[in-house]
C-alpha cells in the first residue's frame, strides 16, 4: 500500500521509510509534553522501530513548541483551534505508514505501545485503547464520565452503528495512516473521536481493541475537556451521523402509531376501562401521523443531502428506492391523499348542510374534518418532499 504525500510536507518526505507516528496534540502541555515525548522517543529507540515523535501544536503560548523541538520531536503548527483540528493536521503532516496517537498530558504510556504496532502489523486499520479492560488507575477519570459518560455513548455507538469498539472514547489508539486519511475526517472538537470510530465501522476498516491503562495526567490545571458540553457534542455527533435514530425510527413510531390511532377512533369513541377515547384524541393523533410523516422525511433528506456532502454514508437501499419510483409516483400518491382529503371535506360540508349550516350535533362532522385535513396535509408534505428530493438529485448529478 502506497503511503500517501502528507499536506504541508515538501516532496519526498513521505516516502522516508518511516513505520510509525507517534502523535501528540498539544496546548500548553509544558508541565508534561516533556515526559510524554521522551517515553515516546524511549519506546522508538528500545522498539527499534523506524519512526518519529510529532507534536500538532494548536497555538501553545508557555513554551511548549521549543520543548518538543529540543527532545528531538518535530512541531506542526495548528491554527484552527480545536482537539480535533489538531489531530486532522497532525495525520495529515505524518510520514509514519501507521500512526498512534495519544494526549500529551502523560495519562497514556508511552512506553507500552507494542500491542498496538503488533495489531497494526497484522492488519488491523484501526487499532483502539480500552481502558476498561486495561485498568483506571484512582483519581484518572472522574465517576461521571466513567461510570455515565464513557459507557452511554459507547453503548450508543455500538447499538446506532454496529461498533466493535467498547471505549469509543479512548485518547490512545493506533490506526494505518492511509485509511485513515480516506476516511476525510472532518471534526474540529472534541466529537473528533468518535467520527474516527463511526467513520472506520461504517467504511468496513479491520477494527480491533487492546488493554491500555490510564493514569491520572500529570498537570496542575484542569484539562480542556468540558464534560457536559463536550458529552453533548459526542451524542450530538452520533445522532446526525445516524439520522435513522434521530428521525426514522421516532418518525416512523410517531406516524404508525398516529394512524393506528385515527384508525380506532374514526367510526366512533372507544372506551377502554374507565377512559373514553374520543375526537380530542383523534385530533392528536391526527398529528402525531403528520409530524411522524415530517420526521421520515427528513431522515430521506438528511441522508441523501449528507451522502452528497460526504457527512454521513451513503443509504443504499434509499438510493435503490428512490431510483426505481422517482417523482411521478409519489406526485399520484400525494395528489391521490389530496383527493380523498377534498372528497372528506365535501363529506363534511354535507353533513353540515344536513344541520342547515347552522350548530353541529355530535362529533361525526369533526371526525370528517380531521381525516380530511390530516390526508391533504401529508398528500402536501410529499408532493413537495418529492420535489426537493428531486432537487437534490438533481445537485447529485451536476
Amino acid at each position: 500500500m502506497d503511503i500517501a504525500e502528507p499536506i504541508g510536507v515538501a516532496a519526498g518526505e513521505g516516502q522516508a521509510g518511516l513505520e510509525l507516528t507517534i502523535l501528540m496534540p498539544c496546548l500548553n502541555e509544558a508541565e508534561t509534553l516533556g515526559t510524554c515525548v521522551r517515553k515516546a522517543m524511549g519506546y522508538l529507540a528500545r522498539s527499534g522501530i523506524a519512526g518519529e515523535v510529532l507534536v500538532a501544536d494548536n497555538g501553545s503560548t508557555d513554551g511548549s513548541q521549543d520543548i518538543a523541538r529540543s527532545l528531538g520531536a518535530r512541531v506542526v503548527p495548528v491554527a484552527e483551534r480545536g482537539y480535533g483540528a489538531a489531530l486532522i493536521a497532525g495525520i495529515a503532516a505524518a510520514r509514519g505508514r501507521y500512526v498512534i496517537m495519544g494526549d500529551s498530558d502523560d495519562s497514556y504510556d508511552f512506553t507500552a505501545l507494542d500491542p498496538f504496532v503488533a495489531k497494526l502489523r497484522e492488519g488491523y486499520q484501526l487499532v483502539m485503547g480500552n481502558r476498561f479492560r486495561g485498568g483506571i488507575k484512582p483519581g484518572a477519570m472522574p465517576p461521571l464520565h466513567r461510570y455515565l459518560g464513557n459507557p452511554v455513548l459507547s453503548t450508543i455507538g455500538r447499538i446506532f452503528f454496529a461498533s466493535p469498539v467498547k471505549d469509543f472514547h479512548c485518547g490512545l489508539r493506533g490506526f494505518d495512516r492511509t485509511a485513515m486519511i480516506a476516511l476525510d475526517l472532518r471534526a474540529p472538537g472534541m466529537e473528533f473521536a468518535s467520527e474516527m470510530v463511526v467513520k472506520a465501522t461504517v467504511n468496513g476498516l479491520r477494527i480491533t481493541e487492546v488493554p491500555t491503562t490510564l493514569s491520572p495526567d500529570g498537570r496542575s490545571r484542569p484539562p480542556h475537556l468540558r464534560s457536559w458540553r463536550d458529552g453533548w457534542r459526542h451524542l450530538r455527533f452520533l445522532l446526525v451521523f445516524c439520522p435513522r435514530w434521530l428521525f426514522l425510527y421516532p418518525g416512523a413510531a410517531l406516524f404508525l402509531a398516529g394512524i393506528a390511532a385515527m384508525a380506532v377512533l374514526l367510526p366512533g369513541p372507544v372506551r377502554v376501562g374507565g377512559v373514553t377515547f374520543d375526537v380530542h384524541t383523534l385530533l392528536y393523533a391526527a398529528g402525531a401521523a403528520v409530524m411522524g410523516f415530517q420526521a421520515i422525511q427528513f431522515w430521506v433528506f438528511a441522508r441523501i443531502y449528507g451522502a452528497q456532502q460526504g457527512v454521513v454514508p451513503e443509504e443504499k437501499r434509499l438510493t435503490a428506492a428512490l431510483a426505481r419510483f422517482g417523482l411521478e409516483p409519489a406526485l399520484i400518491v400525494a395528489g391521490g391523499l389530496v383527493l380523498v382529503g377534498l372528497g372528506l371535506g365535501v363529506a363534511t360540508v354535507a353533513v353540515w348542510g344536513g344541520e342547515r349550516f347552522g350548530n353541529l350535533v355530535g362529533t361525526g362532522a369533526m371526525r370528517l374534518s380531521i381525516a380530511s385535513v390530516t390526508a391533504m396535509l401529508l398528500g402536501l408534505q410529499l408532493a413537495f418532499g418529492a420535489f426537493f428530493v428531486a432537487l437534490l438529485g438533481m445537485m447529485r448529478a451536476r
